[in-house]
């Protein structure tokens, strides 16, 4: 029989998340950091409007491009917490998750050759999209002595006259990585020589946690809007990943292409999310904060256990992981995750899930409760104690 696979989805592997996620759901007594999903409940007001309209029978479709109500509460969120101004008619649209909006971004603005630029290490879905929307991936090795930020040396070495898109994937998954002003500042003027477009993905804008300042987006810099598709959703910063919903707010050329792939492929989000989303942003912001500073107390403890143990790790300042070194061991990303697992029942990712250059680093989240840091962070204590008993 004829092989009925396409040879691209062939040449996609398997998200490296997931293997030891799996791993340790079979495994009693087991604790995983290793999956970013907030250790919140969504807060109580939203799920509650979520089961009203329920209640209410507003189980219909919505336009495709969601709620009018959600895309303007949206436009002022953004503008409000982040100076970016949009048309909710036209330059926004809500989608199952910030993934869907990654995926149809890059189908809408690829031809096959275009070469798209994508720092690593960094979340896992950049890659297999690019590939599945027929485009080139081209990997910018992020490197730890600039905590994992991107340089205009390393975004100007990388270019080339097939370069279409960058790839801004920051706050950080995996590394916790943030861009300041003058960083995206450096980075627009190569955008802006070269012509490049810019797919930021901003999820974890609401998780940082530099003193006395805030995120900010590219999209609001001179000459980059009109560049830039902005990626962002409800499932870090409100704890809402099973509610699956997404935006991408960006230049309405780009976004009408999106709606057309989001009709054919999805037709729209889910209703009930989006009444949900609508009630957070209203009134959620008070759980944002409490989030956040929770966030930020179990970032520092993590910080702190691994100054105490002698593990290497740079100070992140956004979303919810850690990016500690084990080069010292003599062993693979893979193989130290492994054995971790095994001795001391401690799930976390290898650093090489997010990129080759993630070799040598292991994912830490610590978006789990501060008793569950505490028992793991013991067990990682003990085992890094063994290792470096073994090598003397």
């Amino acid at each position: 029989m004829r092989n009925p696979l396409s040879q691209t989805i062939e040449t996609v592997p398997f998200s490296g998340i997931r293997k030891f996620f799996d791993i340790v759901s079979e495994m009693k007594d087991a604790i995983s950091l290793g999956v970013g999903e907030p250790d919140f409940d969504t807060p109580w007001h939203i799920r509650d409007e979520g089961i009203y309209t329920l209640e209410k029978g507003r189980t219909f479709y919505t336009s495709n491009s969601g709620l009018k109500e959600l895309r303007i509460q949206i436009a002022e969120y953004l503008k409000r917490r982040f100076g970016l101004e949009y048309d909710y008619q036209h330059e926004t649209l809500i989608t199952v998750g910030g993934s869907e909006a990654i995926d149809i971004a890059m189908r809408a603005m690829l031809d096959p050759g275009d070469e798209v630029l994508i720092p690593q290490p960094s979340y896992v879905s950049y890659e297999p999209c690019c590939v599945l929307a027929n485009g080139t991936p081209v990997i910018i090795e992020l490197k730890a002595e600039n905590e994992f930020r991107l340089t205009r040396e390393e975004l100007e070495a990388a270019i080339t006259p097939k370069t279409k898109l960058l790839v801004l994937p920051f706050p950080n998954n995996p590394t916790g990585a943030v861009m300041e002003r003058e960083d995206l500042e450096a980075v627009a003027e190569v955008v802006i020589k070269h012509d490049l477009f810019v797919l930021s993905d901003e999820i974890y804008a609401e998780l940082t946690y530099l003193e006395g300042k805030q995120h900010v987006s590219i999209a609001s810099l001179p000459g980059m809007k009109e560049r830039t598709v902005v990626i962002n959703g409800f499932s870090k910063s409100h704890a809402m990943t099973g509610w699956r919903l997404g935006y991408a707010c960006g230049p309405r050329v780009i976004l009408e292409q999106m709606l057309k792939i989001h009709q054919y492929a999805i037709m729209c989000a889910p209703t009930n999310s989006q009444y949900a989303a609508v009630e957070a942003l209203k009134n959620g912001d008070a759980d944002v904060e409490r989030m956040r500073n929770e966030y930020d107390g179990r970032r520092r403890y993590l910080l702190h256990m691994f100054e105490k143990m002698g593990l290497s790790c740079f100070e992140p300042f956004g979303a919810f992981y850690v990016f500690p070194c084990i080069k010292e061991f003599g062993m693979t990303s893979e193989e130290f995750a492994t054995e971790l697992l095994r001795e001391e029942k401690v799930a976390v990712v290898p650093g090489t899930a997010f990129g080759a250059c993630g070799e040598g680093f292991i994912r830490i989240s610590y978006a789990y409760s501060l008793d569950a840091l505490r028992l793991a962070l013991e067990r990682v204590d003990h085992f890094v104690t063994r290792l470096r008993m073994r090598e003397q």
